[in-house]
């Protein structure tokens, strides 16, 4: 098996001069595998960033004309952390403080995922599979595992025999680039791994203790199966033995993405996976944003602006907006003023997009419009470059303030091709929503309306007082009231 990596992926299309080409495994069909959430808590922010990351990937590959069939599943059985042979896993946890059943837990953050993503404008995927549909595909490939010889049964758990695997020719590390020396000479030995063989070994199927709500029955033991699991079985079933791409966020790549590896290669004895991406952390206080830390923003707060971390509310188009500045694979850190950075950014790019309509073709044209969409399909080809990207469509913002001013012109041809690749590139690839910035002379109006009301209410109680108090300060702002028949009407002067 070769090397594998983060593979920086250039795609080809019509315009494309790349020389690395991508090549789905079938042609014109591109089969793509994501990670999903663990349905037990709300998503996060940093969450989100890479289900966008991988909602814009989907998004491009559509606009080239490939058929996509795109595989997002929901992990909604409970699984142990880091394989531990003890413990309670999060949908049980969170089952048992609530004092709720298991499967509660695991509608009401599904819920929770399929509004927070719609509410950030992403495209569906084409199938939404669960843990708790698979487990019987999952018990096979145990099953086919052990006929393989590289997984063993002890007290009703069944785990991978890492080193088995490895002696036979394979390499458990291939994606990550571990050593399996490496990892003997710093793994310690841990109470609760004694019925694993090597600390290496990861489990397959856990029998479940008492504490275990969520369990199924099978050959070995009444149990659950181990989370690296589900994704061979899930990603196999629906796209094949190989496909072209499987995304993640960066923190998946060891152990989960390895082992993935490590049990599918055993079962079909082929390089399972074309093009492992991987889509970088964001940071908040400048530590990776996560739900065992506590350190995290949730998307919704960041719309209505119920939170401790940001100045104001923010539109989602704005922090869609302000996720493609970074490519996917590089850290962002979020912060407010970066938010209000993007917000200036997103707003003056859909004022430029608005205004297309009104520019009237020429005789001639000024700007090459085939080059520069050239440019942009050269940056979404290598590795989805949306920072490039965004920087081209800037570009195309100054050309159309130039044609609002009659400083250049554009041909009708050109002129169709400029707004329908504008189009294509902000609302189709990027996914952006053309939501237009409330102006803040509205704002005031409404704050001044909302303070005659409760002066209205104030003169209603007799308090003269604090209506003489409301009165006398909004004119001190030059905001002056005026009452009549009709009710209280105001001037700014």
């Amino acid at each position: 098996m070769e090397l594998y990596k983060d593979n920086q992926l250039k795609i080809y299309n019509s315009l494309s001069k790349s020389k690395e080409l991508f090549k789905p495994v079938t042609e014109g069909r591109v089969g793509m595998y994501v990670c999903g959430p663990t349905v037990y808590s709300n998503v996060h922010l940093g969450n989100v960033r890479t289900f966008m990351s991988f909602d814009m990937v989907f998004r491009y590959l559509l606009h080239l004309g490939y058929k996509v069939r795109y595989v997002r599943n929901i992990t909604d059985a409970g699984h142990l952390e880091n394989d531990a042979d003890e413990g309670e896993d999060r949908i049980s946890k969170k089952a048992r403080l609530e004092e709720i059943e298991p499967m509660e837990v695991v509608q009401r953050y599904t819920v929770d995922f399929h509004e927070t993503v719609a509410q950030y404008n992403f495209l569906p995927p084409s199938i939404e599979p669960t843990a708790t549909g698979h487990i019987v595909e999952q018990i096979e490939m145990i099953k086919e595992i052990m006929k393989k010889g590289y997984a063993y049964e002890v007290n009703g758990s069944v785990y991978f025999d890492v080193m088995a695997y490895n002696e036979d020719g394979n390499n458990y590390g291939i994606l990550s680039g571990r050593k399996m020396e490496d990892a003997i000479h710093n793994t310690r030995t841990l109470d609760g791994q004694s019925d694993k063989k090597n600390p290496q070994d990861f489990a397959l199927w856990k029998k479940a203790d008492d504490r275990h709500i969520m369990r199924w029955p099978s050959p070995w033991s009444d149990g659950f199966p181990g989370w690296h699991l589900e994704c061979s079985v899930m990603s196999s079933k629906y796209l094949g033995e190989q496909f072209d791409i499987h995304g993640g966020g960066m923190d998946l790549k060891f152990p989960h993405h390895e082992c993935e590896i490590a049990q599918s290669h055993t079962c079909s004895g082929k390089t399972p996976v074309n093009y492992w991406m991987h889509a970088n952390m964001l940071l908040l206080n400048g530590q990776k944003m996560a739900k065992s830390t506590g350190n995290f923003v949730l998307p919704k707060e960041i719309i209505t602006g119920e939170n401790t971390v940001l100045s104001k509310a923010f539109a989602p188009s704005v922090v869609r907006f302000f996720n493609m500045q970074a490519h996917y694979r590089s850290i962002l850190d979020f912060a407010s003023d970066a938010l209000e950075a993007s917000e200036k950014g997103y707003y003056k790019l859909m004022e430029a997009v608005n205004a297309l309509d009104g520019i009237e073709a020429g005789k001639t044209s000024s700007f090459d419009v085939f080059h520069w969409k050239q440019q942009c399909y050269d940056a979404m080809n290598d590795d989805f470059n949306t920072p490039i990207l965004i920087a081209h469509l800037f570009e195309a913002v100054k050309v159309i303030n130039q044609l609002k001013e009659k400083k250049a012109t554009l041909t009708a041809t050109d002129l169709e091709l400029f707004k329908n690749t504008i189009h294509a590139f902000v609302f189709d690839v990027l996914g952006l929503t053309n939501e237009t910035k409330q102006d803040s002379s509205d704002k005031i109006d409404g704050v001044v309306e909302l303070l005659i009301k409760l002066r209205k209410e104030a003169r209603d109680n007799k308090d003269w007082a604090l209506s003489d108090q409301i009165r006398d300060e909004l004119l001190s702002l030059g905001i002056q009231l005026k009452d009549g028949r009709e009710g209280t009407t105001f001037s700014i002067n």
